[in-house]
């Protein structure tokens, strides 16, 4: 990693009291893309309308040449074409992505960054072939700790001239259901979504999706990557060395009822019953409870779920809603998951803006 002048990219900062969303916050909100939340009625995104977050740019990658390189600490060094990949063993899994901040625009003072609101989710199903058979056959040595998985995307964070890379516990790599992947709901997994390859690590932020995967390097000591090291941490001041993120915490939405108002979103429903939907997950477990408050998180009421769904895909809702009074009200969803997580109504702050799990709130006008 290359140090640069800082007025390349800015260190980074909370925003002052007052101060709006910037000309650079609203650049990155054009590039990136959360999912419309009436797209909750579809038990998998269709990909158009998955949530999107490049760090940098979309790189061209051609698939006829490109290879998957496998080393570092191992005992033998592999390299694998797209081909190579395709004829291993195939899984598909349906898995709910989440980007570690979304919700980061709610929070108050601003953590200065990709402006998210709630939308920055979505699921899919998701082919390729697991990643643990290729570690076991490159052999993994005694003394590796972590896995490093490198991208093809380069640029500059806050000042730091990198190529993305995270790293992972090698537990966690070896884990059955971490897939190696070049499909995307039926179809080859597209450009903005990691095209040839990307790394999925059901459960986790969207962080460790590494996309546009080119190196797999086994370490003997921990990862210490801009990606693991300085972003992607709960701190509270700069200096703060703070805990990494790591896996979704419990999170509910509700699909906004009526139609809306073009500028505020506001939705307007008429007097009477309206049945509430939406989704709910969790990367610690699985989804039990789900409830709805009507009058911003003074009453809640128990939704009733929809079938259990397999791991770490979201789990369906709904609750019926006698909308008796006119006036305006405000619209909350929270999440419980089997681990005992319950969903928090005002999320504690922190600098970077992520794992923000707040309830969502949405203004509505009954006439």
């Amino acid at each position: 990693m290359e140090a640069l002048d800082t007025s390349v990219s800015p260190p980074a900062r909370v925003a002052e009291p007052g101060e709006g969303i910037s000309i650079d916050e609203l650049r990155l909100a054009a590039r990136n893309h959360g999912m419309p939340l009436e797209a909750l009625r579809y038990d998998v995104t269709p990909v158009g309308l998955h949530y999107l977050l490049t760090h940098y740019d979309i790189p061209y990658v051609d698939a006829d040449t490109w290879r998957l390189r496998v080393d570092g600490d191992v005992e033998r060094p592999l390299s694998f074409g797209l081909d190579d990949l395709r004829s291993r063993e195939r899984v598909t899994k349906r898995v709910t992505l989440e980007c570690a901040g979304n919700g980061r625009a709610r929070l108050a003072p601003r953590p200065v960054s990709q402006p998210w609101m709630d939308e920055a989710v979505g699921t899919a199903e998701w082919t390729g072939t697991p990643l643990a058979p290729l570690l076991r056959e490159a052999g993994a040595r005694p003394s590796a700790v972590d896995v490093a998985f490198t991208g093809a995307d380069h640029g500059v964070e806050r000042g730091v001239e990198q190529t993305y890379r995270r790293g992972l516990p090698l537990t966690e790599a070896l884990r059955d259901d971490v897939l190696l992947v070049y499909g995307m709901n039926g179809q080859p997994l597209p450009p903005q979504h990691g095209a040839p390859l990307r790394l999925l690590v059901p459960g986790w932020y969207g962080m460790a999706q590494v996309k546009w995967l080119a190196d797999v390097s086994v370490l003997d000591a921990p990862f210490d990557g801009y990606q693991n090291s300085i972003a992607y941490r709960l701190k509270q001041e700069p200096d703060d060395p703070g805990d990494p993120v790591t896996r979704i915490r419990p999170k509910a939405l509700v699909q906004p009822p009526g139609f809306p108002d073009f500028q505020t979103r506001t939705r307007i429903v008429e007097r009477g019953t309206h049945v509430l939907t939406g989704r709910a997950w969790s990367g610690w477990g699985q989804i039990t409870r789900v409830e709805v408050s009507v009058d911003g998180g003074g009453t809640w009421h128990e939704a009733d779920l929809g079938l259990r769904p397999d791991a770490f895909e979201w789990r369906s809702w709904r609750w019926s809603w006698d909308a008796r009074t006119p006036g305006r009200i405000e619209l909350c969803v929270r999440a419980s998951d089997a681990e005992g997580n319950v969903q928090p109504v005002d999320q504690a702050w922190n600098r970077q803006g992520t794992a923000n799990n707040h309830v969502q709130r949405v203004n509505v006008v009954v006439r």
